[in-house]
């Protein structure tokens, strides 16, 4: 079975979430923008989520997660938590 890695911001609202992206692809580091900015836990961590296959992920952000390009930051990944910035750093 596929398994992937990912980390991933969360915030409130989808401009919040847009301008974060734009920060990023201008050089700001994913990490430090989780730590930042992320409500999920795992922003303590960078974002990091660590390895998981389909299934268990909601299905909004299982679809880019195995989907997507590697390597690439994603969003706004629109779930019932809020708006997602997803990269996927892994997948086998």
């Amino acid at each position: 079975m596929t398994q992937a890695s990912a980390r991933h911001i969360l915030v409130k609202t989808e401009k919040e979430c847009i301008d974060l992206k734009n920060e990023i692809e201008a050089g700001k580091d994913f990490a430090k923008a989780a730590e930042e900015h992320s409500l999920c836990p795992s922003g303590r961590n960078g974002g990091e989520l660590g390895t998981f296959g389909p299934g268990q992920m909601v299905p909004e952000f299982d679809k880019v997660v195995f989907n997507e390009e590697v390597g690439q930051v994603h969003g706004p990944v629109k779930t019932q938590f809020g708006y997602h910035l997803v990269e996927v750093t892994s997948r086998a």
